[in-house]
């Protein structure tokens, strides 16, 4: 089958669906990856036919992008400010699409722009959403994410959630007509009508089903597959690195990925003051850039690496609880300190918890409490051991290959 494939946005939007077209080619599909061309070394790399979509900026720009999400209230503006930033561009993007769906079999898209799937009913093309953050999955087990949990006999409370999803749905449909429905119109798309329960033909839900599905789903068209993990190549010579340097003994490692903030210089000044002295640690640069502000011979700082290569040095991994982040370090099997910073970061945060791999620290004085989390980390049996058992009934998933016979599936109907 021919399948086209579109995501945009930061590393842990594009690294899943590049692990899902590599799955594909190695099934013997025919595979394109319309986004932006920061990513298309890599979406190259992994065999896949790569397709422009703008805006054509680099990491700053993106970065600036993601400080501008951080600023976001709550999760009706977080969906305003990703359809502002996208609508000087969307005409191109939706006359690109449009025109790469005439030789397409599937579609698949983020579930952030699930409107996008109008384009291909309109060409008469089965169209998939990608999801790496379960708590969009519609259950009447549970209301959406941030709304109140209604104390009341069962049956009550699905009643509850039912009207609360529905809902949700409306007004995340409201949002989005209001900002991009002009210039969905010029390109006969109408208007979206379900964002939250009805996507698309389908759904992949892309974390563990074993940790993560809820008893009840809405509806059979959100499948839950496992992860879909995707790591930038190994790096012999930082090897070397990480192991002179932690001369054998597992520490904390620090990382906020493609996040960024205001005042980052600032923020690792305080983070400094207020580290153990003498005490390891290796600091990922990320989107941020965050540095060491001072020589430090305890203190290791490095770039762009696997997730996989760095994490094995870990003890526990301090981050900020992105998806693909927090899956990587499920898969280390060592504990998490999360310091969200935006969006579903504090849902990932919350399952953590649930899990009994990690704590959350507030982002507001996170210099100032992290030494504390790590201690009682540290001291801690259970949740090292915890960490250890799911990164075991991690291993025995297959994400990519549950993925693909996903879309398999539904292209023989």
């Amino acid at each position: 089958m021919n399948v086209l494939l579109t995501s945009h946005g930061s590393t842990g939007d594009i690294y899943p669906v590049i692990r899902l077209g590599r799955a594909l080619v190695e099934a013997g599909h025919e595979v394109r990856f319309a986004t932006v061309s920061l990513f298309r070394d890599e979406i190259e790399s992994a065999g896949i036919e790569f397709v422009y979509l703008p805006p054509d900026w680099d990491q700053s720009g993106f970065a600036e992008a993601m400080r501008d999400l951080t600023k976001a209230r709550h999760a009706l503006d977080l969906i305003r400010i990703i359809y502002s930033e996208s609508l000087p561009f969307l005409d191109e993007i939706l006359e690109t699409l449009q025109r790469e769906l005439v030789s397409a079999d599937i579609f698949v898209t983020s579930y952030v722009f699930a409107n996008l799937c109008t384009l291909a009913r309109q060409a008469n093309v089965p169209c998939v959403v990608t999801t790496f953050a379960h708590n969009v999955v519609p259950s009447v087990s549970y209301p959406p994410e941030g709304l109140p949990r209604l104390a009341a006999p069962a049956f009550l409370r699905r009643r509850w959630n039912q009207v609360l999803w529905k809902l949700t749905d409306r007004v995340l449909c409201w949002q989005i007509n209001r900002v991009v429905g002009e210039a969905m119109a010029r390109h006969g798309m109408g208007r979206a009508e379900s964002f939250a329960l009805e996507p698309a033909d389908l759904a992949l839900v892309t974390v563990s089903a074993k940790l993560c599905q809820p008893p009840r789903l809405w509806s059979d068209r959100f499948k839950f597959t496992g992860y879909l993990r995707w790591q930038s190549p190994e790096d012999a010579a930082l090897e070397d690195t990480l192991k002179n340097f932690c001369q054998n003994e597992a520490v904390p490692i620090l990382t906020f990925g493609s996040v960024t903030f205001d005042e980052a210089r600032k923020v690792m000044t305080r983070f400094m003051r207020n580290w153990p002295a003498g005490k390891k640690i290796i600091i990922q640069s990320g989107w941020a850039g965050l540095t060491i502000e001072r020589p430090n011979d305890q203190m290791l700082r490095v770039g762009r690496v696997s997730h996989d290569q760095l994490f094995r040095y870990a003890s526990l991994v301090i981050h900020h609880g992105g998806a693909g982040t927090t899956a990587s370090v499920l898969h280390a099997g060592v504990p998490h300190v999360i310091i969200p910073h935006i969006g579903d970061q504090w849902f990932f945060a919350s399952e953590v918890k649930r899990l009994g791999v990690g704590l959350e620290v507030k982002r507001k004085r996170w210099p100032e409490d992290l030494p504390k989390a790590v201690r009682m980390i540290e001291k801690s049996k259970k949740m090292p051991q915890r960490a250890r058992d799911l990164a075991v009934e991690l291993a025995k998933e297959d994400g990519p290959a549950a993925a693909v016979h996903a879309l398999e599936q539904l292209l023989r109907g």
